[in-house]
């Protein structure tokens, strides 16, 4: 009878802590993307993606404007997210090959500094990690990705135009064939 109760409790506790990030996202939800949208100020997807306000996982604010007119390739990603943990070695690999062609692939951390950090210790990457926090959602959100799910992948030019999106893991055949064609 006490396991029972010490279960309920503890599923009471997750889904009550589970309501206040909820919450907290909801109240909080936007941050500078959605009010630049607001304000008049960038609106398109990518335009949104360049005012981004970021960090390095060392926490020191960073501008992804820096890879404006380059081919770049954003994937949004977790550490609590298994198919994201699972493609970073394709993607670390297409980096490697595709770097030499002036394509920059960024993972963008929808996620905590600290757990990020804590992630980056363990597993080691081929390009840059940024952290977004839960303002990551709602960019990945101007992409088209209205199911909020992860791991997704935008290409985008370097013209600024999107070539392609991907919700759930990359395929790197099918990602190489958009590269190529960059």
């Amino acid at each position: 009878m006490n396991m029972r109760r010490i279960l309920a409790a503890a599923l009471v506790a997750v889904v009550a802590a589970g309501g206040g990030v909820l919450a907290n996202h909801w109240l909080n939800s936007g941050g500078e993307v959605a009010q630049a949208a607001q304000n008049g100020s960038p609106t398109s997807a990518v335009e949104q993606l360049w005012a981004a306000p970021v960090t390095g996982v060392d926490g020191k604010p960073q501008s992804l404007s820096l890879h404006k007119g380059h081919p770049i390739v954003v994937n949004f990603w977790a550490s609590w997210c298994g198919p994201c943990v699972e493609e970073m070695p394709a993607l670390s690999q297409l980096q490697r090959e595709y770097a030499k062609k002036g394509i920059q692939f960024v993972g963008l951390g929808v996620d905590s500094e600290k757990n990020i950090q804590t992630f980056l210790q363990k597993v080691k990457v081929a390009y840059p990690i940024y952290v977004t926090g839960f303002g990551g959602a709602d960019l990945a959100r101007a992409f088209g990705n209205n199911a909020g799910g992860l791991p997704f992948t935008v290409v985008i030019d370097a013209k600024g135009n999107v070539r392609s999106t991907k919700l759930g893991q990359i395929d790197p055949a099918a990602l190489r064939q958009t590269l190529d064609a960059l």
